[in-house]
């Protein structure tokens, strides 16, 4: 068995290391490959904090993924297309400024976990899946519908997006930028499961009552730690698109917000790089799998039973000899 910390470091060490072959080696589809698992990784690591930690079971967090992936789109649609986004009350330009576009795309994504966490957070189990699955849904239809930005055809972005100081058209250092965010995720992760606010959310997902019995509400826990796991996820979304430069009502779909919880259960619930080393089993299945067989998610779904069944902490628990979320 391996210490947990040991194995962070070397999960750390190796999004590092491999990049930096592929460069070496000049291989920039690999590059492109490790930016994918970082930027799920993200993802699944804003879900895991809802989920991990929170308890909350959310099939509609592609929701927020999708919001964050628009909200990089529109923007840098109007920006290349020389079009305001707003006139009235008062002018809005596009912009193509990471920056600007991420904070956008974390506001937004927070404004609607909050709204949709304030509604599903009063029912609780196979009801608040039901509901955030079904946000998830209208979403979905809305963009299909949604003819001005490309409707379900998607919405292409011909440059990408630009940060001060870089040139984010080199995978390298778009890579770096996507890494480093990841990493900052990650550090405010782990401060927050040992903060107050990570210690009184935990006992909330345990036993409600007596959370309530020393002043809290277990409902306002919840709803906080909702709102920031949508905000992550925004973001990740928005970097996803910039990856891609292009957004698509695929980004909503429940078949995303599937898979980043697929994540985290293949890397380990509550798992503080369970959603990395999740990621990186994802994306490797999917590239090497994939170019051999279309029906590679075979593949994925026995290594996905085996975990359930034989390993309750994921791959991090069975490396690490200890089952069971983490917090």
């Amino acid at each position: 068995m391996i210490n947990e910390r040991i194995l962070n470091g070397l999960l750390m060490l190796g999004l590092i290391a491999v990049p930096l072959w592929a460069l070496w080696a000049d291989e920039p589809f690999t590059i492109t490959l490790t930016t994918r698992v970082v930027i799920l990784a993200l993802a699944a690591a804003g879900l895991n904090i809802a989920l991990g930690i929170g308890g909350l079971v959310s099939l509609g967090h592609a929701v927020f993924f999708g919001i964050g992936g628009y909200t990089m789109g529109v923007l840098a649609y109007h920006a290349q297309t020389f079009t305001p986004l707003a006139e009235w009350p008062w002018v809005i330009e596009g912009t193509k400024s990471m920056p600007v576009i991420w904070v956008s795309a974390i506001l937004l994504a927070a404004l609607a976990a909050f709204v949709i966490g304030i509604l599903s957070l009063r029912t609780s189990g196979v009801y608040f899946i039901m509901i955030t699955l079904a946000f998830g849904q209208m979403f979905f239809f809305f963009t299909i519908s949604w003819s001005a930005y490309g409707g379900e055809d998607g919405l292409s972005i011909y440059v990408r997006n630009g940060f001060p100081g870089l040139n984010t058209l080199v995978p390298i250092q778009f890579y770096g930028l996507c890494v480093g965010l990841l990493c900052v995720v990650l550090f405010l992760t782990s401060r927050l499961i040992h903060s107050p606010f990570g210690l009184a959310l935990n006992a909330a997902r345990q036993i409600p009552s007596r959370v309530e019995t020393v002043g809290l509400n277990p409902m306002r826990l919840k709803l906080l730690a909702f709102v920031i796991s949508g905000a992550v996820t925004g973001l990740a979304g928005a970097l996803f698109a910039d990856l891609n430069r292009f957004v698509s009502p695929t980004m909503f779909s429940w078949q995303m917000s599937g898979e980043l919880i697929v994540l985290i259960i293949i890397g380990g619930v509550g798992r503080l790089f369970g959603p990395v080393l999740g990621a990186i089993v994802f994306v490797a299945l999917e590239h090497w799998l994939g170019g051999i067989s279309d029906y590679w998610h075979i593949f994925l779904g026995l290594i996905l039973l085996l975990i359930v069944l034989f390993a309750r902490g994921g791959l991090v628990g069975l490396l690490t000899g200890k089952e069971g979320p983490h917090v």
